[in-house]
């Protein structure tokens, strides 16, 4: 800033009004106006000096060609999580809630060079394998089945009742999971993210995924898990669980926000007030103005340096903020004459989301069948009373309440998903999950029983 511009005014409740402090990116004050803090964080430059957790400090790119700049140099910003300097000295709390997303695991999004070569090939062949006309058709009939529980009430919480429940289901049958160990897989990954007894959520996660690897190994199948294993890059079981654990974490959270986000804007403002076509319009704009992770992509410069003007140091956490970068005013032409795709939502470079097209997908048909079968669904709150989750990467809602005309719940026969050669369809009767026991109360456990009803 020069001397005639005046100083920026830091947003109600954040503390950075004292010099040198920190901005934080947790909270109730950030979560409800976090576009109020990237604006005052503009100021500092392409990056700034943030605080995601107390006591877990973190350099903030806001800037949309700074954040090209580091997400397509691996070779000066590594993501190899081992490397972060204030972890490493004991100075990051071992509670601290945002280590489960930072800390160092043996998959491709904390890998570099050769190795994340590999993992990351395994991964997108993989998933290039996905069958577009079948992920629709699971998604519609998983759709059915959670409309089938709160129709008939003519209101829901479509957070709660359908976004944050739909990606999981969808994950479960994409990677073959019988009905114990899809239970025990959502009961980890909604643990892990909404923090509810969090440590004992990773370890019933990992669990679950290790014993569906044993599985596979035994009986592979038509699903994820399967061609991961039967991919030239040979995966070991141990590599196996944690690339698992990756995309089925990873793709959760950012899939229940991203179908949770889209569904306010769809809501709330009338230019998509005629629904159908709107809607992919209606999650581009929602992945510009709302992307589902705010802030994250961590990364590490390899060596002291100069970096926008802004020494670093080797083993400094480095973050992207997509929320920032896709606000920022250099981009405000691109977006107007229609360069829809340019945004950061996906990240860029090596790193760049591999599975955005099934997301796309499962976004849209479930949106699109909860609109057709609900079709004049509405907010039931005003709008002004939603609240935001606190979290200094995610963007989401707490609840979307809504209300609508009741509606019956649809056939059975019409709802089952193809489920041929998988775990799930080989298991529907049996319900068994890889330890010969009953599992019939879990929510996983309780949609393979519906199909077969």
């Amino acid at each position: 800033m020069d001397a005639h511009t005046p100083a920026p005014v830091p947003p109600p409740g954040c503390p950075a009004h004292a010099s040198g402090a920190r901005i934080p990116l947790h909270g109730p004050e950030f979560a409800a106006d976090p576009q109020a803090y990237y604006a005052y964080m503009r100021h500092y430059g392409p990056t700034a000096p943030v605080e995601l957790a107390p006591g877990v400090d973190a350099t903030l790119v806001t800037d949309y060609a700074t954040a090209l700049q580091l997400l397509q140099d691996p070779a000066t910003f590594r993501k190899d999580a081992r490397l972060w300097r204030d972890f490493n000295e004991g100075r990051i709390p071992q509670d601290s809630p945002v280590v489960p997303l930072l800390a160092y695991r043996q998959n491709c999004m904390f890998s570099d060079g050769g190795e994340h070569l590999r993992l990351r090939q395994a991964i997108t062949d993989s998933m290039a394998r996905i069958d577009t006309q079948r992920l629709a058709r699971n998604t519609e009939r998983i759709s059915d089945y959670l409309i089938s529980q709160f129709g008939s009430r003519g209101s829901a919480d479509l957070l709660g009742d359908y976004a944050k429940q739909l990606p999981l289901f969808v994950f479960n049958e994409l990677f073959g999971c019988p009905a114990g160990i899809g239970d025990r897989v959502l009961f980890g990954i909604t643990g892990m993210f909404d923090g509810v007894n969090a440590e004992k959520a990773t370890a019933v996660l990992f669990g679950a995924v290790q014993e569906l690897v044993t599985l596979k190994r035994s009986r592979p199948g038509d699903d994820v898990t399967s061609w991961l294993m039967q991919h030239h890059a040979k995966l070991s079981d141990e590599e196996m669980v944690h690339q698992l654990a990756l995309l089925l974490g990873a793709g959760a959270e950012p899939l229940r926000n991203l179908l949770g986000n889209t569904l306010h804007r769809l809501l709330t403002d009338d230019r998509y007030a005629d629904g159908g076509g709107l809607i992919d319009e209606a999650l581009d704009d929602t992945l510009w103005d709302n992307p589902p992770m705010s802030n994250y992509a961590p990364h590490y410069p390899a060596h002291d340096m100069e970096f926008a003007g802004e020494k670093v140091q080797a083993g400094d956490l480095m973050l992207v903020s997509f929320a920032a970068a896709n606000s920022s005013p250099a981009l405000t032409a691109a977006r107007s004459s229609g360069s829809n795709r340019s945004h950061l939502a996906w990240s860029a470079g090596l790193h760049g989301c591999p599975s955005k097209e099934p997301a796309r997908h499962i976004t849209v048909t479930a949106i699109e069948h909860l609109l057709n079968r609900l079709p004049d669904v509405e907010l039931a709150v005003p709008e002004d009373s939603l609240i935001w989750r606190p979290g200094p990467f995610n963007r989401a809602l707490a609840t979307l309440p809504a209300k609508f005309t009741p509606v019956p719940a649809s056939g059975r026969g019409d709802a089952r998903p193809d489920v041929s050669g998988t775990a799930a369809g080989a298991q529907a009767g049996d319900r068994t999950g890889g330890e010969g026991k009953e599992e019939r109360k879990g929510r996983w456990s309780q949609f393979l029983s519906w199909l077969t009803s």
